[in-house]
């Protein structure tokens, strides 16, 4: 039998980041701190990420490129293995994601890449709790998101590790 099945995914899209609420605003402006301090010699597109954690923390993470292209890591998963490392135990409530480049100007909302999307599809797993997503550019239009599951409908996670019983 077949049976064509279809996705919706849902996301909130803002004219620009003073439409936001305080609190992303906040979280926007420590992911731009933060792409400052990426170190991205190579691909000259410096990313910035924050999160927030339930207990109020705040946590930056950048783009860390390397010589050896494959063992650089993204500023989000800098940014999340940086709150299990530091704060295991404490959900993460939100992620702002950002770039910009010397080459040209970024002028649309910066999303997470597959490895990016499953590290953090991880973290919702782990504790059974969404990860709103705010990304933004240098500038223009802004793209939230409640959850990793928008872009990563079908994931692989510790469900499908389970050994059978009997």
């Amino acid at each position: 039998m077949k049976k064509e099945i279809q996705l919706q995914s849902t996301f909130t899209e803002y004219d620009d980041i003073s439409d936001l609420p305080e609190q992303d605003r906040l979280l926007v402006a420590e992911a731009r701190k933060s792409v400052g301090q990426a170190y991205a010699p190579y691909s000259h597109f410096q990313v910035g990420a924050a999160l927030r954690l339930e207990n109020g923390v705040i946590l930056r993470g950048n783009n860390q490129e390397n010589a050896s292209y494959p063992i650089g890591l993204c500023a989000e998963r800098v940014a999340v293995f940086a709150a299990g490392a530091n704060y295991p135990g404490i959900r993460i409530l939100s992620l702002a994601i950002t770039a910009n480049s010397n080459h040209f100007h970024v002028n649309k909302p910066i999303t997470p890449c597959g490895a990016c999307r499953q590290a953090i599809a991880e973290y919702e797993h782990r504790y059974q709790q969404p990860i709103r997503l705010i990304m933004v550019g240098e500038s223009g239009k802004v793209l939230v998101a409640d959850s990793i599951q928008h872009f990563l409908p079908y994931q692989f996670n510790a469900d499908d590790l389970q050994v059978k019983t009997s």
